[in-house]
């Protein structure tokens, strides 16, 4: 009786480990949406991509709502020519996630070529089985 409970205990462990890789997945895979739409500029992707009470912060202190977030990627006024992301963290907690990653970007913003280094956090919300991008908020890296 003993081994059926302990066996019963370690298969809901085992079932919440599974339920968190999928969320985590699920995360993952849209900040790849994300990163393919700010470098493609495809508005209807980005509007698909985050909430409309989105807060998009910038490096410089800046801050954006959805409408001027996807307006200013999709107009190119925003140029993200490359997006690489590294050292990418995900924690789900319910149907919230924090993700944490160093970005490194070639911009061409009004025709200037650049090249940013950034941290940053993002929040996302699952919404109708979908995660979207709740927030944002970079820090710039010095080196």
């Amino acid at each position: 009786m003993k081994y059926l409970y302990l066996l019963g205990i370690l298969s809901l462990f085992s079932f919440a480990a599974i339920a968190q890789s999928k969320d985590e997945k699920a995360v993952m895979e849209a900040v790849e949406k994300l990163r393919q739409a700010m470098i493609s500029g495809d508005r209807t992707s980005l509007e698909n991509i985050t909430m409309d009470s989105l807060s998009y912060g910038h490096s410089g202190g800046k801050a954006e709502n959805k409408t001027s977030f996807v307006e200013n990627i999709a107009s190119g006024k925003s140029d993200f020519v490359t997006i690489e992301l590294s050292e990418q963290t995900v924690s789900v907690v319910h149907k919230n996630a924090i993700v944490r990653h160093t970005l490194l970007a070639n911009t061409n913003d009004g025709g200037k070529p650049a090249v940013v280094k950034l941290k940053v956090l993002l929040v996302w919300v699952k919404e109708e089985g979908k995660w979207k991008l709740l927030a944002r908020q970079a820090v710039k890296l010095t080196n």
